[in-house]
């Protein structure tokens, strides 16, 4: 197991930390949907942060869903993760390549848009999922997140995520590093943490250099205290079982006209993968449907 993700705490016990390095997991979103630099940094730095949304669930099936759209041409940008490490994602155009005029740095910002919302679902297994909502404040991720956590969370929280992209067009690093106050901490806590944001650099340019995770939070700490280590990785889990079973929510109605189309084909948006539904399978399933 790739253990690419430590947990830890700092200050005496006041601040935790999560610190990811999440360049296969950015990769590998990227081979599966040909995306193009703009579209990576902005998913990757999405699936970072859900991920670590996720390992902060207790139990295991506790899915969490980040919707992000701001109204930009990049469309919507949703990621999934579960407890146990799995992440999928999907961004509505895949093929943007956007940069700033006066950095050179790609348009995270101008791809999403910033007049929209940040969207967390959290499925806890309950009667109801608990949702919660912000409007976006740049729509370049990190700062949305952190103001979701301020907000929504009331945890005091600093976010740091960054996708670096290569000159090929693949993910050269990518990581996310985000501390929280926790319960007791003082004036001093929250000054220091002020102080230290000032100070820190790109995530995904720490990680270019040196991709050591407990050293890089040593640096930041002399006090850290390693508690976990955690797995993320890209893994959809869609099969043709799921979709069929979604298929039986359609009316009878809408049955009989996919039987008049001779079957159909249904594409997962996380993977890409497809799923032929032929007319036997459906008329198996009007049968169902009709009778049940």
């Amino acid at each position: 197991m790739n253990k690419n993700v430590i947990i830890g705490t700092a200050r005496n016990g006041k601040v935790r930390l999560y610190l990811a390095d999440t360049r296969d997991l950015c990769e590998e979103a990227r081979r599966v949907h040909d995306m193009y630099p703009t579209s990576l940094a902005a998913l990757g730095r999405v699936l970072s942060v859900t991920g670590i949304m996720a390992l902060m669930q207790k139990e295991e099936q506790e899915a969490v869903t980040v919707t992000i759209n701001g109204g930009g041409p990049i469309g919507t940008v949703m990621a999934v993760g579960l407890p146990n490490g799995d992440l999928k994602g999907f961004v509505g155009d895949p093929h943007i390549y956007l940069k700033y005029n006066d950095s050179n740095k790609l348009a995270v910002g101008m791809a999403v848009g910033r007049d929209g919302y940040l969207k967390v679902t959290k499925d806890l297994k309950l009667k109801q999922n608990y949702t919660s909502q912000v409007s976006l404040q740049t729509g370049e991720i990190g700062d949305d997140f952190a103001y979701y956590f301020s907000v929504s969370e009331q945890v005091p929280t600093v976010v740091s995520v960054g996708v670096l992209v290569d000159t090929d067009s693949t993910c050269k690093s990518a990581g996310v590093m985000i501390l929280e106050l926790l319960p007791g901490h003082g004036e001093e806590d929250i000054v220091a943490l002020e102080e230290l944001t000032k100070r820190l650099r790109p995530i995904s340019s720490v990680l270019a250099e040196n991709n050591d995770l407990l050293a890089y939070a040593k640096s930041l700490f002399e006090d850290f205290v390693l508690l976990d280590e955690k797995e993320l990785r890209y893994h959809c889990d869609c099969s043709k079982d799921r979709f069929l079973r979604n298929l039986l929510t359609l009316s009878k109605t809408d049955l009989e006209e996919l039987l008049d189309e001779e079957g159909i084909d249904i594409r997962c948006e996380f993977c890409d993968k497809t799923y032929h539904f032929g007319k036997d399978d459906l008329e198996l399933l009007r049968k169902y449907v009709v009778y049940k």
